[in-house]
Formats: C-alpha cells, structure tokens, sequence
C-alpha cells in the first residue's frame, strides 16, 4: 500500500515502493479516472467542509489576501461560465500568460472546470517564445493582464485575448474584458466530467533541435502529484507551504497550485520577484514551516550569510529542491544555519517528479544523489546498446512504461513518440546507480541548458538570433556557472561587413530578452569567423563547450 496521508511517523521507503498499488491511490480522489472526473473538483468542491484557507497571496505591494476553497470554487466557475460564452468547448486550450495572483488560480481552475485544457505561458516570455507555443498548441484563447498584453501584440496568429485590467482604457483592440465580463457570470457552473485519459495541461519542455515540444498532460496525472506532495514533500495539516516555482513552469504548476490544493491544504503564491530580503521576510511573516525551490535561490540564500539566517534557525521542518542537481555543501549549510534538512528531487515536465530524497519515507541520504525511484515508477539505467548498465556505471536514466502505474506521459504532442523505445520512456539524462538503488544525476546526453533552474533550448536562442540582420550564423551551449549551474553563451558568426564589439554584444542580449525572454538571453557572447561543423554540415556544440570550459 502506499504511504497514508499525512501520516505521524514516515513509512519506510522499501514497503512503499513494494506495496504501491494504484487503485488505492486513485481511491483518494472523489471522482472516477474511468467514469468522469474534474480536476476543480478534486482541487476546490472536494474541500468545501475545510473552512481552513486555501491561498494565502501577497501582492507586489506587500498586502496580504486569502481566499476559502469556497471562493476559488466560485471564481472558478464564473470563469467556466465566461468560457463557455465565448465558445470554449471541453478540449479546447486556454492560454495563461499571468504573474503569481489569485487570477492566475481562478483562471486555472476554470479551465479545468469547464474540461477544457490549461497552457501555461511564463510571464518572462517574449513574443516568439509565446507565439512557438500558441502555434504548437493551438490556443483558443489567452488571458493576461494589463501588464504582459503588449508582448502578444508581436504574435502572428493571436488567437482572442480576455485582459485582466481595472480600466477598459488598458484593453487591447478587440479584447474581451475580463473584469466586467467575470462580474456578470453566476458562481454556479456545473463541472464537466472527463475521463483520466484526457488532457488538463498542455505543457511545452525546450529541446535543441526545433522550436518547443507539447507534452500533453491527462487527468490521470492528478495521482502522481498527489503521491509527490505527500512522499517527496511530506506536506502535513499543520504545515504552512510555500513553493516559489513560478506557475509558468512544470514545478510550479504542479506542485504549487494543484498539489496542495489535491490534498486540501492552503498553497502560498507571492507576486514579487525572488530576493533573498523578501523570501526570509515571507517566511517570517507567513511562518512557512515547508519550503521549497530551486538550488539557484538556495544559493543565494547562503550568499547572503549565515547571521542573516539565524532569526528562522529551527522554524522551516523540511526544504524540497528541484530543478537541477544540489550540491552536498548547500545541504551542510542548510542544516548547520537553520537545522532544515534540504532534499533534492529529480523530475521533468514529461513525468513528474521522478527520483527523489523523500521527507515523508524513511530511508538513507547519499548527499549529492537525485535518490530513490518514485513509488509507481520503475526505473532503469541503459548502457548505450539498451541493456541494463553494471552498478556504478554511466547509462541513461530509463522509465519502463508497463511498470509504472504513475507514469503518464505518451508522447509529444504531433510528434510521436520518439522518445519512447522497447517500452521505456527515454528521458534523456545521465545517471548511475549504486547497491542500494541510490540514483545519481551525472549529465544531459542533449544539449538543453539549465540555467538557474530553468530548462533552455539552444534552438530558441539561436532561432532569436538569426533574426537579427547582422548575424549570419549562430551556435548556442551552456558554460558552468557557480551560481547558476550553467550560463547560456552564444558563439556568433556576423554578416560581412559587421565587427564585434562590446556594443554589439550588448544590443544581441537586450534582442534576446525582447525577442524572446529574460532568462534565456545569452550571458556571454563570443565573435567567431566560423563554426565547427561535421562534413554533412552539423554544428559540433561540444566542441565549443570544450573550448569554453578550457578542454583540450
């Protein structure tokens, strides 16, 4: 059986993972994955009897909101009601480009309610970056507020826009305004059944070599984020939980709206951008006792000292990090600055969370390991001809479909499944695994960069680049970064005529962010006359990365 929720005492990790059985985890939900089932369901109405809070929001100008699984319930259905007027069937795709408020939630769980499907859009995004994904997806409609709806002016083939304004003078030409239009919808909206086959998200991941993938996520997928919050991240009743993953992103969505929420417990959104001042003052303020976020911000967090720690030393019962690999020391400091013990979790956007030291099992810690096997997962390690690689040895971190229950992923979307082979899903990451199971991140067998926890595509970059009328050609790797695990360096070959100069550089990154998004820009550029490229004409990035990291 697996783990009871919220149980006092963590059961030990060996009989979780034997005795998983997956009718007794879809036992929780109080739909059918097989008869009907809806996600607001499960997220608001299931809850109604807890007058406990179920989002505790503060703004971007420090004033604090809550909001009663009544009231998300509620907002959720004015927006089905608005959706449904405006001719969003069960199946169709909403887009959300929207910073961390309730309206973000309400528009989620609308979504949902109404059975249609929920695209997440990360506010930092610019104009191709969102028009790669709303042409990927098909999109039938965008909210955004009145802050981001100037990027979508730049998107060729927009579909209709809902902007969340307080005036109708912030409204774009032909917008529907979603304010005046929200307060005129009955809170009553009777929520469509879907089966756990069918979508609730329709997620993109970055790859290298074209524009990013759709992974669509079903309903199903409902039970692996619940196993997560209650194995990996221990959430508790008593807990106060704060994950600061933006919902633009897998981590975020998953496991800051929907997993809580799944458990009936209170989720933490804060709309300001991550400082350490600000992260040390909410946690303060709210009294988070379960944190969690990316090494990046752990990172910063020690940089800021351990006399600025001391005032939360014993308040936070348990830290999750995900996003990239911990480092050992960032758990020494943890314990030794705050005694929090900090875990690093392994997932992707295709999975879930995947490979995990879990807060909520018993079992040993290898500091510096991804963990053990998520309960309703079997993995493998695959040598480069397919079988099982020798213990301790290098091989591809490999999901075997048949066995695992919790698995939910069929492929990208229009594409396939190619990463699907002999009945595994291929996730294309480097690990090894020793004696007792204990799994070890050791590299990307691709080319995508992770940077300060996000998942870079060195096409998108490149893609953003070559638009700009002096850059004849362009190859894009990540170069370590202390701070950031990688930087994204952008190696430039210019049109003739052109010279490079700093100057240059400067104007390339600022295109970048405009073009495409803040975080992705390329921090280092270097001017080169030629790329180094294979006789059939591909360009050889570990050759660059080599060169940049001083590899001979």
């Amino acid at each position: 059986m697996a783990s009871k929720s919220y149980a006092g005492t963590p059961p030990d990790y060996v009989q979780a993972l034997e005795g998983f059985d997956l009718e007794t985890a879809r036992s929780r939900f109080s739909g059918s994955f097989i008869d009907g089932i809806n996600a607001c369901v499960e997220c608001c109405d299931a809850h109604l009897l807890n007058k406990a809070k179920a989002l505790d929001w503060i703004a971007l100008d420090g004033h604090r909101e809550t909001r009663s699984f009544a009231e998300l319930r509620d907002e959720a259905a004015r927006f089905a009601n608005l959706l449904k007027e405006q001719g969003i069937r069960p199946g169709d795709i909403v887009a959300g480009l929207l910073p961390r408020t309730p309206d973000l939630v309400t528009v989620v769980l609308g979504t949902l309610r109404a059975g249609a499907v929920y695209q997440p859009l990360f506010t930092a995004f610019g104009p191709k970056a969102i028009q790669d994904r709303l042409t990927m997806s098909g999109a039938k409609l965008v909210v955004t507020d009145g802050a981001n709806r100037k990027k979508l002016e730049g998107v060729n083939g927009c579909p209709p826009v809902a902007t969340i304004v307080d005036t109708p003078q912030g409204l774009g030409a032909g917008d529907i305004d979603f304010r005046r239009l929200m307060a005129t919808q009955p809170a009553e909206f009777e929520p469509v059944l879907r089966s756990g086959e069918d979508l609730m998200f329709m997620m993109a991941t970055s790859g290298t070599t074209g524009p990013a993938k759709g992974v669509p996520v079903p309903l199903k997928a409902m039970t692996a984020f619940r196993s997560y919050m209650l194995e990996g991240i221990d959430l508790r009743p008593e807990d106060v939980f704060w994950n600061i993953a933006d919902p633009g992103w897998a981590y975020g969505l998953y496991y800051a709206v929907i997993g809580p929420l799944l458990l009936g417990h209170a989720t933490t959104l804060v709309e300001g951008p991550f400082t350490v001042d600000s992260t040390y003052d909410v946690i303060s303020r709210l009294h988070v006792t379960n944190f969690a976020g990316a090494p990046t911000a752990f990172r910063l967090i020690i940089a800021s000292g351990i006399e600025r720690a001391a005032p939360l030393r014993d308040q936070i019962r348990c830290i999750s990090s995900a996003g990239e690999p911990l480092n050992p020391e960032v758990i020494r400091w943890f314990e030794a600055a705050l005694n929090a013990p900090i875990k690093d979790h392994y997932g992707q956007t295709e999975t879930g969370m995947l490979v995990n030291n879990y807060h909520g099992l018993e079992h040993s810690v290898r500091p510096g390991s991804a963990g053990y096997v998520m309960p309703g997962y079997r993995v493998e390690v695959l040598a480069e001809d397919g079988s099982i690689a020798d213990l301790n040895e290098p091989g591809q971190l490999a999901v075997h479909i048949a066995d695992s229950p919790l698995l939910f992923f069929g492929g990208y979307l229009n594409k396939g499944n190619k990463s699907i082979e002999n009945g595994y899903y291929l996730t294309g990451d480097t690990v090894e695994r020793d004696e007792l199971g204990c799994i070890t991140f050791v590299g990307r067998n691709d080319d995508v960069i992770t940077s300060s926890g996000y998942r870079i595509g060195p096409f998108d970059v490149e893609s953003a680049l070559i638009e700009h009328p002096v850059v004849t050609e362009t190859a894009v790797i990540g170069v370590p970064d202390k701070e950031r695990t990688e930087i994204v360096k952008a190696v430039v070959v210019l049109a003739e005529g052109a010279e490079g100069s700093e100057d240059l550089a400067a104007e390339l990154q600022d295109y970048v962010k405009q073009r495409l998004s803040a975080h992705a820009y390329p921090r280092l550029v270097e001017f080169v006359t030629e790329l180094p490229k294979t006789p059939s004409g591909k360009i050889q990035r570990f050759l660059l990365r080599q060169a940049s990291v001083g590899v001979t």
